[in-house]
């Protein structure tokens, strides 16, 4: 019987890190001896980090956003055009739309795509939140800022079928973006001129 090299408590930290997305082995393994290393009140500054966001972050009743305020901050805003209603995948893609500084309307986060593959279908996506919000008129045009691939694609075109019958214009940021690319990667001035390019779906 062969012993392991690496402690119970050292395996289970790296087995914990490799289960978050894009961790590989090695880097959990980086990550764990780096760990091993920094001093106690680092230690506990992460571990209080990650216990917060589970205590003090929720969605947003209105867009789907993380916040720590219901709503947000970019809901609660009076300046905003609320004409407007962005459709993201993830949180992460509403930074690089505003750091665009080209939009100044309201987003939705679906918290994903329709994935057959990978077992998410429209139901675990926030599109019943999606079709609330639109009920009230005040939307006019719904930007799908969702990633140019093959599940982006499927998604678009479903949503486009729940939208279109309500007389809500539905265009998509325009494809200078990189086909297959994450709007968390995209340049800010190609994401500009994206938002100013959108076409109708």
């Amino acid at each position: 019987m062969t012993t392991s090299p690496t402690s119970p408590t050292v395996a289970r930290l790296i087995e914990a890190l490799h289960r978050l997305p894009g961790i590989g082995p090695k880097t959990a393994q980086r990550l764990t001896y780096h760990m091993v290393r920094m001093p106690i009140e680092e230690a506990r500054s992460l571990s209080e980090a990650i216990l917060a966001i589970k205590t003090s972050i929720s969605f947003c009743s209105s867009c789907q956003n993380i916040t720590e305020t219901d709503p947000c901050p970019l809901c609660s805003d009076p300046r905003r055009d609320r004409s407007q209603l962005c459709v993201v995948e993830e949180p992460l893609d509403i930074l690089p739309l505003e750091r665009s500084g080209k939009f100044s309307g309201l987003y939705h986060v679906l918290h994903g795509v329709i994935s057959p593959m990978n077992g998410i279908g429209p139901e675990e996506l926030k599109i019943r939140e999606l079709m609330e919000r639109l009920k009230d008129g005040q939307v006019k045009e719904v930007i799908m800022g969702i990633n140019p691939n093959l599940e982006g694609d499927a998604t678009c075109m479903y949503i486009n079928g729940l939208i279109s019958p309500l007389g809500i214009t539905v265009t998509r940021l325009a494809r200078g973006l990189p086909a297959g690319g994450d709007l968390e990667y995209v340049d800010d001035l190609t994401l500009a001129r994206a938002l100013e390019g959108r076409q109708p779906v």
